[in-house]
C-alpha cells in the first residue's frame, strides 16, 4: 500500500489482500488450510487503518471483527447484524461504505479479503493484488480467481523462509493491473 494519503480528489485504490497456495487454494472447510502466523502479521501491516471488505462466510471464519479495521461485511440476508461489523447487501454498497470510510480514516486504500465470489467480483476494478503465495498444494473447496498474466504485472517478490510458527515457506508477491501509472 503506498502509504500517500487520499483526498476527496485522489482515487482510492481497491486491493485485494490474500493468502494463495500454489493450487489456487484460499480454504478449506471455512478455515484456511496452513498456520502462517508470519503470514497473519504481514495481512495485518497491509490492512490495519484502511476498510476491510469480505463476504459473510468469511467473517463467519474469522469470528469477530478485526481490530482497527472498519469491517464491511457483505451478506444478501438483510436481517444480518454482528457486534462491530457495517452490513452491506452488496459489493457496490459495500464499496460505497468503504470508499466513505476510507476518506474519514485518511487512508488511500480499500482491502479486499475474501472470499472467492467477491474476488471475483471485485477483480476487475481493482488496482494491485498483495498475495501471500504459500509454498504448497493442500486440499481445498475454496479457490483464488487465476492472475491474467495480460492484465496483471508482478512488481515485487519476497521470498520468506518458513518460520518456526508456519506450516509452510511462502512469499510476498504484488501485482499492480497493467497500464496503472
Amino acid at each position: 500500500m503506498s502509504g500517500t494519503c487520499a483526498s476527496a480528489s485522489q482515487p482510492i485504490d481497491i486491493v485485494l489482500v490474500v493468502a494463495v497456495a500454489e493450487n489456487g487454494v484460499i480454504g478449506r472447510n471455512g478455515t484456511l488450510p496452513w498456520r502462517i502466523k508470519s503470514d497473519l502479521q504481514y495481512f495485518r501491516s497491509m490492512t490495519i487503518g484502511r476498510p476491510v471488505v469480505m463476504g459473510r462466510k468469511t467473517y463467519l471464519s474469522i469470528g469477530r471483527p478485526l481490530p482497527l479495521r472498519t469491517n464491511i461485511v457483505i451478506s444478501r440476508d438483510p436481517a444480518y447484524a454482528a457486534p462491530g461489523i457495517l452490513v452491506a447487501a452488496d459489493l457496490a454498497k459495500a464499496l460505497e461504505a468503504a470508499r466513505g470510510d476510507a476518506l474519514r480514516r485518511n487512508a488511500d486504500s480499500i482491502a479486499i479479503i475474501g472470499g472467492t465470489e467477491i474476488f471475483k467480483q471485485i477483480m476487475p476494478q481493482a488496482a494491485r493484488l498483495v498475495i501471500t503465495e504459500v509454498h504448497a498444494r493442500p486440499e481445498g473447496d475454496t479457490y483464488f480467481p487465476e492472475i491474467d498474466p495480460g492484465l496483471w504485472r508482478e512488481i515485487e517478490r519476497r521470498p520468506q523462509p518458513k518460520g518456526p510458527d508456519d506450516d509452510y515457506g511462502f512469499s510476498f508477491v504484488t501485482y499492480e493491473r497493467r497500464g496503472a501509472a
